[in-house]
């Protein structure tokens, strides 16, 4: 309503969850008087589900808005909009005085502690970090009570603090939580549950407590069996912060502060189909496979044998590189033929992520002998699992005993089975496929628009776009690349950065991720592309928000 005060000056109240049949009837330039009855409160749902209430609020200018202000504020924004918006108390002098404190953390001071207690070898993520304090969903909220859509957490798995999985770990840890050398029915019925979704060659679970760990007990079967710790890799493949795992993973060793390949460590060139030497999708699988002959040749011209290959189904730290049609299969063949085993790298694609199928090394019609399965395996929660042949458990039951002190207890063991358990009533893998496909559609069009971005890959919700000054050259774009992510975060997106030359924009997300949050991610992606330093960064001085 507008209140005329003088020829030069009036104010306005805003009223806002009334309901709609009493506002059908007003129309403007209608004039009330003073004690009218003007509207009726709303009831839920049409109210937008609150319990029935008035938002009442006082506006000094309406800022040249029409049928819509803003009726909330972020945190530092308060000044701003008390500024506008004068206290209520002046036209309901008894209204009840509800103090609500805004409490956010000293950023300065946590970061400037955290360097203090902190190994310095930690990263921070955005060049304005964020101190973040509860999730839900597909959010991240920070101290501040701002929501983020969280793009790039491929933990959460089945969403933020799922409340299932919450209340199972709850219940189970108020009950016990030991470890696997006492009988369990928890620890059994999750191992069957989660042998089920594997080829039935994999059929044996040994549990642990991460990704890296997985890994290491992969190498360490490699080794018992083969008595060998010659292994072959993929470039820039990760697989953990372990000694042995740091050893296979080019990420880490031909990256900052490593050394190299170790000599126990042959390295295959990335089949990226996008910048390699072999672009050809008919043909790349193969030429790239073609590689591990060279690989095993200098292997057992050193006088040793090849323990075996470990890849992860697709590149995460290349750059979420998908691997060309059959380069596992004739990648394994090849290892295969000189009595090496094979391991799939699962730890950031499978639990249904790529859509089409439950594990990622499905993508490539092969069985591995061995599976390794971390991060989104808890939702959260620390664990990690290896998933092997019959014949490589057996193989590697020399003796010595294998024991976790924490790997299958049986709180871990309820989470884990639950996890499972979402994945399948909420269709999970299905939504992964469903708007995986929708989301990549979208950065299609994109890439369409906006010629900076050169390629976009991926299956179901593991997904990424490359960043190029042009298609002929392909030369990197690390500077437009950490803007975007940057600028993103701005809008309440969050987004990283991957790839050898850090100019690949990553998204993998939680499952529940839906339609509705892929279109707002586009948007703001379409904004962005359209902004002056990724449409003209070439002429404009190197610097980035």
């Amino acid at each position: 309503l507008e209140h005329p005060i003088s020829d030069d000056f009036s104010f306005y109240t805003l009223y806002g969850h009334l309901s709609k049949d009493s506002i059908s009837n007003l129309e403007i330039g209608q004039e009330f008087a003073a004690g009218q009855k003007i509207a009726e409160i709303g009831a839920a749902p049409e109210n937008g589900n609150w319990p029935p209430h008035l938002h009442f609020q006082i506006l000094l200018d309406l800022l040249g808005k029409e049928g819509d202000f803003p009726g909330v504020a972020f945190p530092h924004e308060i000044e701003i909009w008390k500024s506008l918006c004068p206290d209520p108390k002046l036209i309901v002098p008894d209204l009840q005085e509800i103090p609500i404190p805004i409490k956010t953390i000293d950023q300065v001071g946590l970061l400037a502690k955290r360097k203090e207690v902190l190994g310095k070898s930690l990263s921070i993520s955005y060049q304005k970090p964020l101190t973040i304090v509860r999730g839900y969903g597909a959010y991240l909220y920070a101290d501040d009570g701002r929501r983020y859509l969280d793009c790039v957490n491929n933990v959460a798995h089945v969403g933020h603090e799922h409340s299932k999985v919450v209340a199972a770990g709850q219940y189970q840890m108020g009950l016990l939580n030991t470890n696997t050398r006492y009988l369990h029915p928890k620890v059994v019925e999750y191992a069957e549950a989660l042998k089920a979704t594997f080829p039935p060659e994999l059929c044996v679970v040994h549990f642990v407590n991460s990704g890296s760990e997985a890994n290491e007990l992969a190498l360490r079967m490699v080794e018992a069996i083969r008595g060998s710790r010659e292994m072959i890799a993929i470039e820039v493949g990760y697989h953990g912060n372990t000694g042995r795992t740091i050893d296979v993973s080019s990420y880490k060793f031909d990256g900052k502060g490593g050394r190299g390949a170790p000599t126990h460590t042959q390295v295959l060139p990335m089949p990226d189909t996008f910048r390699g030497p072999h672009r050809d999708p008919k043909t790349a699988g193969q030429l790239y496979a073609n590689y591990v002959d060279q690989a095993i040749s200098k292997i057992e011209k050193s006088g040793t044998k090849v323990g075996g290959f470990i890849g992860e189904s697709i590149l995460s730290c290349g750059g979420q590189i998908v691997l060309p049609d059959g380069y596992l299969a004739a990648v394994y063949e090849k290892v295969r033929a000189v009595g090496g085993l094979c391991i799939a790298d699962e730890v950031q694609v499978g639990f249904g992520r790529v859509g089409a199928h439950f594990w990622g090394f499905e993508l490539q019609e092969i069985v591995p002998d061995i599976v390794t399965l971390g991060k989104p395996i808890g939702n959260g929660h620390p664990m990690g699992a290896v998933i092997c042949t019959q014949e490589v458990a057996d193989a590697f039951a020399n003796g010595m005993e294998f024991f976790s002190t924490f790997g299958g207890n049986p709180v871990s063991s309820t989470i884990g089975k639950t996890v499972l358990e979402i994945i399948e009533t909420e269709q999970l893998q299905q939504n992964a496929l469903k708007v995986g496909q929708q989301l990549k559609e979208g950065l299609i069009a994109l890439k369409e628009k906006h010629p900076v971005i050169g390629d976009v890959r991926g299956h179901g919700l593991f997904l990424g776009f490359e960043l190029v000054r042009d298609l002929e050259t392909r030369q990197p774009l690390p500077e437009v690349a950490s803007y975007i992510a940057n600028r993103m975060r701005t809008y309440g997106i969050l987004l990283s950065t991957d790839g050898p030359q850090h100019n690949v924009i990553k998204i993998k997300p939680p499952m529940c991720f839906s339609s509705q949050n892929v279109d707002f991610l586009l948007n703001y992606l379409e904004k962005v592309c359209q902004e002056d330093f990724v449409k003209h960064w070439g002429n404009l001085p190197q610097l980035f928000y």
